[in-house]
């Protein structure tokens, strides 16, 4: 305490200090009980009126939860409406295939994965679309004249090979002048070994032909391969080249590299990896990556399907019954422009007469073989499809009939005897039936075997290999009757097949597996074949119908189909017909598998 005295010492200033201290004191006190007045009025006296409200505010917070609810589930409801799964871009799709892979070289490829590599890594001038119909590849687009012989393709503009080198003119001139060598022993020397090949200037190739052919421009499908490469190759070690087996194109696809699986003696597989081409011509592929696996038998592959190994079966005759009910499996069945005919050897005995040809063709119900290995089939009964140029729907080949069969052979002397066989001069009329070892052809010579034995003929039935029936049987025209498919393609010419100059074993093609020999039908398929107006072929061909139908070189039978086996859509592929199985590689460019719910558009 300071007393009265005390005060009295202390200096003026600090009286006047501490008067002014408790003055703010006393301030401060009156703010905080003014403070907590205004707290207790503003919050504490209304807190019991915000608990009297809880429940609207509640009602009102469950209410905007519901609206937020019922929103969401309101789009999920609409949105197929505005929205769908859709194809997008992007993946590694896997394809199992039987064979084995040796060589890519569009030169060379044979085999079922030889020519699928080599579609996918090698590009040609002209490709098939979906409709089977020519159009660009490599090239912009070609004409014909000014005479016909003559035929100008320019190329695309900014080529490029995988390696980033440029494609021009020089390597188109280079790949067929490399097939015209015959060093470089190529199965398309025939094709190509008379005709001029030049290139004016890098984006111009100019094709000069000995004579007139129609069917030209389905030559230009085949691989270009690059100069820059392969130019100091001989021709006669081409085909033994390091290149085929890792190859450079100008494809969809560019090689990465092969690695092999399993063991040698039961379940060896090659797994060929390929990736996008970034400057395709047609535009860099949808896929990001193409593997293709290669298995020792259909067994083997359809096994690795059912473990999800592979995304796609290629090359099977038939939908394996076991995946038949399975909803995830795919099948796209596509007919091919071949026909499988019974070929009869005119060279051969009883053959080389036209009734018993005819009472052959007239003794078969060839409508049982239109699903007689489970997949149907369409029938044929031409040697030219329906739909092409030439195929005249009021000439052709004579139809079933069982009774003009049996006089037919009686008229050609052959006598029902002994085990109700045919017999003439004492000799049993009898032939050999030879075919490949596979179910539907196996099932399609069982069948005609059973129907000619109706008529009292022994048929004699041999099976082979694929790679048998082409060395012994095929190349040598060594069968009375050969069960056989061959390939007309898009263009009806069917030069090769049916003219005498193909007859003979030694000649270039020996493609004429009847040797049938007709200079009526000569005449009608070499004008034909020269003819570059459609109205003027069908004409032409009308005669060599005349005669094909009239001799009975052979009995058509069906038009085969190719069968692609996926596992779950592959959008992009479908294909109303195909040359044959690699064709279905065309437009893999445009190929997705992916799904993904976007706006509809």
């Amino acid at each position: 305490m300071v007393d009265d005295a005390t005060k009295k010492r202390l200096p003026a200033g600090r009286q006047g200090w501490r008067r002014g201290f408790r003055k703010s004191r006393r301030g401060a006190l009156e703010f905080s009980q003014a403070a907590d007045q205004q707290i207790e009025k503003l919050l504490l006296r209304r807190f019991d009126r915000l608990l009297s409200v809880r429940r609207f505010v509640f009602l009102w917070t469950l209410l905007f939860v519901v609206l937020i609810l019922a929103t969401f589930f309101q789009s999920r409801a609409l949105s197929p409406y505005y929205q769908s799964m859709q194809p997008v871009p992007g993946g590694i799709y896997t394809e199992g295939i039987v064979g084995t892979f040796t060589n890519a070289n569009p030169l060379y490829a044979s085999s079922a994965p030889d020519s699928a590599i080599s579609r996918l890594v090698f590009a040609g001038l002209l490709k098939y679309d979906n409709a089977n119909n020519l159009v660009g590849n490599l090239a912009q687009d070609w004409t014909m004249g000014p005479a016909p012989t003559h035929y100008t393709v320019h190329l695309k503009k900014n080529l490029a090979w995988h390696d980033t080198k440029p494609l021009t003119s020089a390597d188109v001139v280079f790949t067929y002048n490399t097939i015209k060598n015959i060093e470089a022993q190529s199965s398309l020397y025939n094709a190509w070994k008379d005709i001029d090949v030049s290139a004016p200037d890098d984006h111009t190739v100019n094709f000069d032909l000995p004579n007139p052919l129609a069917s030209f421009p389905h030559s230009l499908t085949g691989g270009i391969i690059p100069e820059h490469l392969l130019k100091d190759i001989p021709a006669a070690s081409l085909r033994s080249s390091p290149f085929n087996a890792a190859p450079v194109g100008a494809g969809p696809f560019e090689w990465k590299f092969v690695e092999v699986l399993g063991s040698p003696t039961t379940d060896r597989q090659q797994r060929i990896t390929l990736a996008a081409f970034d400057k395709y011509g047609g535009g860099r592929p949808k896929l990001d990556g193409f593997n293709l696996i290669t298995y020792g038998d259909e067994k083997l592959l359809i096994a690795a399907f059912k473990k999800k190994q592979v995304s796609a079966m290629s090359g099977l005759e038939a939908i394996p019954d076991e995946l038949k009910n399975d909803k995830g499996v795919q099948a796209y069945t596509t007919p091919l422009t071949s026909i499988v005919m019974a070929f009869f050897n005119n060279s051969r005995g009883a053959l080389a007469e036209a009734l018993v040809r005819k009472a052959l063709a007239s003794g078969v119900d060839r409508q049982q073989l239109v699903t007689i290995a489970g997949q149907p089939t369409g029938l044929v009964d031409s040697p030219i499809l329906r739909g092409q140029v030439g195929y005249n729907p009021d000439i052709i080949q004579r139809g079933y009939n069982y009774d003009e069969a049996n006089q037919l052979l009686d008229q050609a002397g052959y006598k029902r005897g002994d085990k109700n066989l045919r017999y003439k001069d004492g000799k049993v009329l009898e032939f050999t039936l030879r075919s490949q070892d596979t179910r539907q052809y196996s099932l399609t010579s069982q069948y005609l075997q059973q129907q000619w034995e109706k008529l009292g003929v022994k048929i004699n039935l041999t099976y082979y290999s694929g790679d048998d029936l082409q060395g012994q049987v095929v190349a040598t025209h060594d069968y009375d009757i050969l069960v056989y498919g061959i390939n007309i393609g898009a263009d009806p010419d069917v030069f090769a097949y049916w003219d005498s100059s193909q007859a003979s074993i030694t000649s270039q093609g020996h493609s004429n597996l009847s040797e049938y020999k007709s200079s009526s039908a000569d005449e009608a398929l070499e004008a034909g074949r020269t003819r570059t107006d459609n109205a003027v072929r069908e004409v032409k061909y009308k005669a060599f119908l005349t005669a094909w139908t009239t001799d009975v070189p052979a009995l058509a039978l069906y038009q085969p189909n190719y069968i692609y086996v996926t596992r779950g859509p592959v959008y992009g592929y479908d294909r109303k017909v195909d040359n044959g199985a690699a064709d279905r590689f065309y437009n893999v460019e445009n190929w997705m598998v992916r799904q993904k719910r976007q706006a509809i558009k």
